[in-house]
């Protein structure tokens, strides 16, 4: 499977986030969570930055606000990604405007959902 970045990864395991790398794992991927309050998720090591991230990822799954999604865009273009995966709560007009402008292939989706869980079962 492929390189996973959940920016916002939460070690509350009932956050959508914390779900979220979950079931990225239990799909077979490799995840980065990206949280610069967090030391590790899960058990994997959290990174402070997505460029601090060992690896170009196919997959940037996030779990921020519009207002911070924004200033985190340009690290995200930077780094590079496949596809970057808008989750409820992440969007905004400029948001996907400013992606775009990035070349930034964003999706707005919730991951969760996407790689066939619900909420619930996690």
């Amino acid at each position: 499977m492929g390189v996973v970045v959940v920016i916002g990864a939460s070690s509350d395991r009932s956050s959508f986030s914390n779900k979220a790398v979950r079931a990225f794992l239990e799909k077979g991927h490799t995840v980065h969570p990206v949280n610069p309050r967090e030391q590790t998720i899960e058990t994997l090591k959290c990174h402070d930055s997505i460029l601090h991230v060992p690896v170009r990822p196919d997959i940037v799954s996030v779990y921020v606000r519009p207002e911070r999604l924004l200033k985190l865009l340009p690290d995200i273009a930077r780094r590079g990604c496949g596809e970057l995966w808008l989750n409820p709560g992440t969007v905004s007009d400029e948001v996907l405007h400013e992606a775009e402008m990035f070349g930034l292939k964003a999706t707005e989706l919730c991951s969760i959902v996407a790689l066939g869980f619900s909420p619930d079962s996690l």
